[in-house]
């Protein structure tokens, strides 16, 4: 798919300074890396306009991106992402599955990477263990592979009869890592090509949401976005959505 970079550009833009440019963006678009398809970085350098990605969020993901415009910005915005001090917050509307969901949750499932590159939980699936409001897998179950410890911490939002609306914090960054967990405790997002076969969908109901950094260069030190969800985000409920929590 060609992108049109100035129309996603003036459509998408959340926020922009001489150092980074934040954007919302579309599900269905890729960041970059893309080899057959065109990517946001791609798309900009052909306009002249040279971008430096912070973070890494999926192409089936909608939301929240932000680039650093020169390299002094983005060596220490990145940093915050490998040190964890970076706070993201994803929505995703997720099978409600049984049973269902505690109102807040926390997963410890590490993760690994398995045939054709897919990424999965290091240990086999009826091995996980819910304690409460908490999953995770005995040291003694892990596959003989390389693992790597992985945590999500979520917030129900709003309960539907067939959906679940959740907020999502990973507190690491793990490729895939808030489809594969979710999945793998019973509660697949609607419509992620990974694990929801159905079809019923046209997009991958997970949205890049809120993030904050420490911004040297701006006035308060921070940089605290938003990217707030497009109706084909919330298409999926039997009603209007849920009045989101304010930051905090």
């Amino acid at each position: 798919m060609d992108i049109d970079w100035p129309e996603l550009r003036a459509r998408s833009l959340l926020t922009e300074d001489e150092a980074i440019l934040a954007l919302n963006k579309p599900a269905g678009i890729s960041v970059t890396g893309e080899r057959h398809d065109s990517d946001i970085v791609a798309a900009a350098e052909e306009h002249g306009e040279k971008l430096y990605p912070v973070h890494r969020i999926d192409k089936v993901t909608s939301g929240l991106i932000l680039f650093a415009r020169e390299l002094a910005a983005h060596g220490p915005l990145t940093r915050q992402f490998n040190k964890q001090t970076a706070e993201k917050v994803y929505l995703a509307i997720v099978d409600s599955g049984s049973p269902a969901l505690p109102d807040t949750g926390t997963i410890e499932l590490p993760l690994s990477v398995g045939r054709k590159n897919r990424v999965r939980v290091a240990a086999p699936r009826e091995t996980i263990r819910r304690d409460d409001d908490r999953w995770s897998v005995a040291e003694s179950d892990l596959l003989n592979t390389k693992n790597y410890p992985s945590t999500t911490e979520f917030t129900v939002l709003a309960r539907h009869p067939a959906r679940t609306v959740v907020a999502l914090r990973p507190i690491t960054g793990r490729r895939h890592q808030l489809r594969v967990h979710l999945a793998w405790i019973g509660h697949p997002i609607l419509g992620d090509p990974l694990f929801d076969r159905s079809g019923a969908e046209v997009r991958t109901h997970l949205h890049s949401w809120r993030l904050t950094l420490s911004a040297d260069w701006r006035p308060d030190g921070r940089l605290s976005l938003e990217a707030p969800p497009g109706d084909d985000f919330w298409s999926p409920l039997p009603v209007p959505p849920p009045a989101l929590p304010e930051p905090g």
